[in-house]
């Protein structure tokens, strides 16, 4: 078939969901039955778009369509390993929060509308992931989060819905300059808009201009992902209908992680632009992890975990294992839109129950032993496999953060009364996922090699601040399964430090009803 047929089928998709957009302005109220159809239909053409995009991308490779514009600006798209996986990922997360919406405000007043401003967002998402120019990729950067604010504000009568949405809206606009500056930048250095053509040769482009661009990426991520101190609209944000909490947390967050990935080429031959990725998104990694612990609700603590999921990658990034933070980040957006989609379920409350055991208090002892067995497991597999993790120094620390994640599970199977069938089971389970790691892992590599750098060159200093941030997750970790300190007046000061975000999220709520004084005065620290 003809490659420009598979791209146009590929348009389709978003082309599909627009004009469901269009639809609803003449249905927008109550039961929209053709609205509700076409949303269905649209998404199904976006899979069956999906899996042109994939016949496309594993017979050619990468494919470019021709441009539409003037003066080397314009539209055109890119299918290739990387777009591919994160189209059809969008694609799917799609079609499952707009089933769930069909159902989800029936009755309400506003209906059609919903699913319109959804559709709208949607397809916003899935031609920033497949967009191939300068111009077109920062339009629908811009568009996403424009058609995200109308549906933050679906409700204006919640005033802190309103306020969340307000400061969402200002630090979205900081972040649409720093990518505008970014995209002009190269714009004026390489002398195109072409995206296949300033990464393939972003390594004949360096000095102050790459060093400049990169790093306002990096900053435009960090601020597209809720990174601290701008990160308290995130979990101010659940007076929203459930769908757009899902679409959020599942895609929206995940286009700051996605734009390091696509621009990995120039960011690896920029490497001062991986300390922005390093400092902020290490530093949001932590505070989020620690923070989500000391919240009461269930949606605000959720909030924090996707906050910390997207500083991990991007700390990921910026240590330059790229195919590591393209598959988090797939994982990820399955993981949170499952569990936003699924809050409250009786039946998965009734499941969690069920597998419910008692633990006995933390100690010590078990950290440790906890440590040793998940350090054990993840070398020893590793050496059965015939993987060596110290081919590179940046896969130490990413090994040395999994580690510490096994240890959280083996440490709660060892907090369990003891029973050798559990621990057994529990480190039967600790090997499988370190099984799955490692193949995971090589299949993403193999699969993005052409689409991805296979490791970025990180400077020494870089992987000294790196290693210092691991230290302090490792020392935190440790802490919370010894349970040493927690009962000191310390500890209990920083909980209600953690528990209010430091306070950054008031001061921004602060700045915010300053310059408009009607806003309201609730929210969340």
């Amino acid at each position: 078939m003809n490659p420009l047929v598979h791209l146009f089928i590929t348009l389709l998709g978003p082309l599909s969901l627009i004009g469901v957009a269009v639809t609803a302005r003449g249905e927008p109220g109550q039961a929209p039955r053709r609205v509700q159809r076409y949303l269905v239909r649209a998404t199904m053409l976006g899979v069956l778009a999906a899996l042109s995009a994939w016949i496309a991308v594993g017979a050619q490779g990468q494919l470019t369509s021709p441009r539409l514009g003037y003066a080397g600006l314009g539209a055109a798209i890119r299918l290739d390993a990387l777009s591919g996986t994160i189209f059809s990922m969008v694609v799917l997360l799609v079609l499952v929060i707009a089933r769930f919406s069909v159902t989800y405000l029936d009755g309400d007043p506003r209906h059609g509308t919903f699913l319109g401003r959804l559709a709208a967002t949607a397809a916003a998402v899935e031609v920033l992931v497949i967009a191939n120019n300068l111009l077109l990729l920062w339009v629908a950067w811009v568009a996403t989060s424009l058609c995200l604010h109308r549906l933050l504000v679906f409700y204006p009568d919640r005033p802190r819905a309103v306020l969340a949405a307000r400061k969402k809206f200002i630090v979205a606009r900081l972040g649409d300059a720093c990518l505008g500056g970014a995209l002009l930048t190269l714009y004026v250095r390489t002398g195109t808009s072409d995206l296949s053509r300033i990464l393939a040769d972003s390594s004949a482009h360096s000095g102050w201009a790459l060093s400049t661009a990169g790093a306002l990426l990096a900053l435009t991520a960090l601020l597209k992902s809720a990174q601290f101190p701008t990160h308290g609209w995130l979990v101010e944000v659940m007076e929203t209908p459930t769908p757009v909490s899902a679409l959020l947390h599942a895609g929206i967050l995940n286009a700051g992680p996605f734009l390091i990935l696509r621009f990995s080429p120039l960011l690896d031959a920029a490497p001062a632009s991986a300390w922005p990725l390093l400092v902020g998104g290490g530093f949001t990694a932590l505070f989020a992890s620690v923070a989500l612990r000391t919240q009461p609700s269930v949606k605000v603590a959720l909030g924090y975990s996707s906050a910390a999921h997207m500083g991990f990658m991007l700390f990921v990034c910026g240590l330059g294992v790229y195919a590591a933070a393209a598959l988090h980040l797939v994982a990820h957006s399955f993981y949170k839109a499952h569990a936003f989609l699924s809050a409250g379920s009786t039946v998965d409350v009734n499941q969690a129950k069920r597998v419910a055991v008692d633990q006995r208090e933390p100690s010590a002892g078990r950290a440790a032993l906890a440590l040793a067995l998940a350090t054990g497991l993840y070398l020893g597999l590793a050496h059965a496999l015939g993987i060596s993790p110290w081919d590179q120094p940046s896969l130490w620390l990413v090994g040395a953060v999994f580690v510490l994640g096994m240890m959280q599970l083996v440490g709660a199977g060892l907090g369990a009364p003891f029973k050798p069938r559990v621990y057994l089971r529990v480190l039967a389970a600790a090997g499988g996922v370190t099984i799955a790691f490692f193949g995971l892992e090589a299949l993403a590599h193999a699969f993005l090699a052409d689409s991805l750098p296979a490791y970025a060159q990180t400077r020494p200093a870089q992987l000294i601040l790196a290693g210092v941030v691991v230290s302090v997750w490792a020392l935190a970790s440790v802490l919370q399964l010894s349970g040493l300190g927690r009962h000191t007046g310390f500890a209990e000061r920083l909980r209600v430090h953690f528990k209010h975000g430091f306070y950054a999220n008031a001061l921004f709520d602060r700045l915010v009803r300053h310059s408009n004084p009607q806003l309201p005065t609730g929210g969340l620290s």
